[in-house]
């Protein structure tokens, strides 16, 4: 098979495959009752199943294995500096070595660290994010327990989590008027590109964890 010429390649090895996926803050209740916020960009859905993709031992993914329930509240490009104040933050007291090491640092209240605004969901617990254009209630049906050898910048595994999506909340001037649907040119999800943000335009700035 010969090689393209009008489209020449090069065999790479990227540390991370975040090829553009939404960004989701994803809130879930502590044992103390008080909630968290943990930022993730590993999520697909698929009908009214989402899937989600979350390290181990962060504070997010133990609430979920508790609690079975969260919301899923989608920012947009606005909200990036919101979402990099959480970046580097973690909901466990006790910050897990890989993460300390990684820069990450313990945050009890991470509404006010952002300045973002909860607000009372109506199936689960966990409150939404006010300002997310889509806010999504949902529940656990499946967690799964996965390892992978040198998976840089964890502690070696993962879990996925599969939620079901009970009730959609929607910023009304993103709804097309008269009808169940996100009118897609009014919203525009907050975009992680190979770790860094974007819009559907032009690039908003980047995570602490960036290279470039």
């Amino acid at each position: 098979m010969e090689t393209s010429v009008r489209f020449p390649t090069l065999p790479i090895q990227p540390g991370i495959f975040y090829f553009g996926t939404p960004v989701v803050l994803l809130t879930t209740t502590n044992p103390d009752g008080n909630s968290n916020i943990t930022p993730l960009s590993s999520a697909w859905a698929l009908a009214n199943r989402v899937v989600l993709g979350l390290a181990n031992e962060g504070q997010g993914l133990a609430n979920l294995q508790r609690e079975r329930e969260c919301v899923l509240n989608l920012p947009g490009p606005d909200l990036w500096p919101q979402v990099e104040r959480l970046a580097p933050t973690t909901g466990r007291t006790v910050v897990p070595e890989w993460k300390r090491q990684a820069g990450y640092c313990y945050v009890g209240d991470k509404f006010a660290l952002a300045g973002l605004t909860p607000c009372a969901a109506e199936c689960v617990r966990p409150p939404r994010i006010a300002e997310c254009p889509l806010q999504l209630e949902a529940r656990v049906l499946s967690i799964m327990e996965r390892e992978v050898d040198a998976w840089v910048g964890t502690a070696g595994g993962y879990h996925i989590i599969e939620v079901e999506v009970l009730r959609t909340h929607a910023h009304a001037d993103v709804v097309v008027p008269g009808t169940q649907h996100v009118n897609p040119r009014r919203y525009r999800p907050l975009i992680y590109l190979f770790r860094h943000y974007t819009g559907t335009e032009i690039p908003l700035g980047r995570t602490f964890k960036a290279e470039v």
